[in-house]
């Protein structure tokens, strides 16, 4: 159909309808102890992203963050957010629509993710954690290789 309405003229639709924050979870598993040791802490961070449709043009596109933070062999804290935004995405061709799915959205959701993500370890008493920009493109790209490679 939607080739149908491509052939037929119809203009191609890129709407965000709404961005939202679908999850978040902070534990700090060794307070209070841990928040008095003395040491430089180590910061890992993981993205993933998750694209569903969820009707008729309608696409949710999810990005989330995992922080986790250590002192020595311990858990100082671990942070997890995931950032969601739908899209009324209509009349693309096949090809641009993977990525528009992985590399836009995500571009558009992750801004909010990051404010999440600084503004909840703020509020749990640390110094906030700024996620660096990612460069979604080159992340598609990646996994678009991976999936080659694995087939």
């Amino acid at each position: 159909m939607a080739d149908e309405q491509a052939a037929a003229g119809e203009a191609p639709v890129f709407q965000i309808q709404r961005v939202y924050l679908k999850d978040l979870s902070l534990e700090q598993p060794n307070s209070p102890q841990i928040l008095v040791e003395q040491g430089q802490p180590n910061v890992d961070i993981n993205l993933q992203v998750e694209v569903a449709p969820i009707a008729e043009g309608m696409f949710e596109v999810a990005v989330t963050a995992t922080v986790t933070t250590t002192l020595g062999e311990r858990t100082l804290f671990l942070c997890e957010a995931k950032e969601a935004g739908i899209f009324e995405i209509r009349n693309i061709e096949p090809e641009q629509m993977q990525p528009i799915l992985g590399i836009a959205c995500p571009g558009i959701v992750y801004p909010y993710l990051r404010a999440v993500v600084a503004d909840v370890i703020s509020r749990a008493g640390f110094p906030p954690v700024h996620l660096a920009e990612v460069n979604f493109q080159a992340m598609y790209e990646a996994q678009q290789g991976q999936v080659a490679g694995n087939a």
